[in-house]
């Protein structure tokens, strides 16, 4: 009788400047598919990925969670060692665990948070071209927090839910909503302001943080009223809302789990680019 299968966890971080996103894609360098070839050559299988969930293209992670299934021996830390001197230097294993073997990385997850990074500055950004959305025009950020809060609560995000979306339902969970005015801290400097957008919920739609970013430099910039989020939120309407706001400002910074499959607090990654 073969060994049952090993359910292997794994923590990882990625700038995304290069991939079309997680998701494994025929036309395209995928994060996804970059893991996968490289557990191939460490197990001799084919291995399938399942991940917390997916980030498009360009969206960086600084604890992404994805899960598979082996019948290898290889112990954690040769996983840890070996994954890492087989990737790109644009992804990098920071955990490896062992899980139950009901534990599965969409289904488990209980909270997601995220963070985007804004630059307001007239002048270029060339050290943050591919990390932070470089507004051009002066933000509010007293404004943006005041709408920010607003956020806040169980609505129906379709709003914000950019078309395909293949979820089942718009209804989410926000249970975090702020904008940090982070000054000089970020390294490397801008030398201009430096604004920080972090949200947590249950789960998110198809491009629902980027939306919400959008309405809030909308905001910022005194082009909306801090109070409009409650009617756009009510009106259902992804026209109501404001732009998509670029990829590149987006992480995906840690995903939570229950009782059994928990990430410790303090395992979870920094935003990039903020003081420790």
């Amino acid at each position: 009788m073969s060994p049952p299968l090993r359910n292997i966890r794994l923590t990882i971080q990625y700038d995304g400047t290069a991939y079309l996103g997680w998701q494994r894609q025929p036309q395209g360098p995928t994060i996804q598919a970059e893991l996968e070839r490289a557990l191939k050559r460490m197990t001799g299988e084919e291995i399938t990925l399942t991940g917390s969930g997916r980030t498009d293209a360009g969206v960086h992670a600084l604890g992404q969670v994805a899960n598979f299934r082996t019948s290898a021996g290889i112990p954690l830390q040769g996983f840890l060692k070996g994954l890492n001197s087989m990737l790109p230097d644009d992804i990098a294993i920071t955990g490896v665990e062992e899980v139950p073997p009901g534990f599965h990385a969409i289904r488990d997850c209980i909270r997601k948070e995220y963070c985007y990074h804004l630059i307001s500055s007239p002048l270029p950004q060339p050290l943050w071209k591919n990390r932070a959305w470089v507004v051009p025009g002066p933000l509010d950020p007293a404004a943006m927090e005041q709408a920010a809060s607003l956020f806040l609560g169980t609505h129906d995000f379709s709003s914000f839910r950019a078309s395909g979306s293949e979820a089942r339902t718009s209804v989410r969970t926000v249970s975090l909503c702020k904008v940090e005015d982070l000054g000089s801290r970020p390294f490397p400097s801008t030398r201009a302001r430096h604004l920080l957008v972090v949200v947590a919920a249950d789960g998110f739609l198809r491009y629902m943080v980027r939306n919400m970013v959008g309405l809030l430099v909308e905001i910022g910039l005194g082009r909306r009223p801090a109070g409009c989020i409650p009617e756009v939120i009510a009106a259902a309407d992804r026209s109501a809302a404001g732009p998509t706001a670029p990829a590149q400002g987006l992480y995906l910074v840690k995903v939570e789990y229950g009782p059994g499959g928990a990430i410790p607090e303090e395992r979870s990654a920094p935003c990039l680019g903020t003081a420790q």
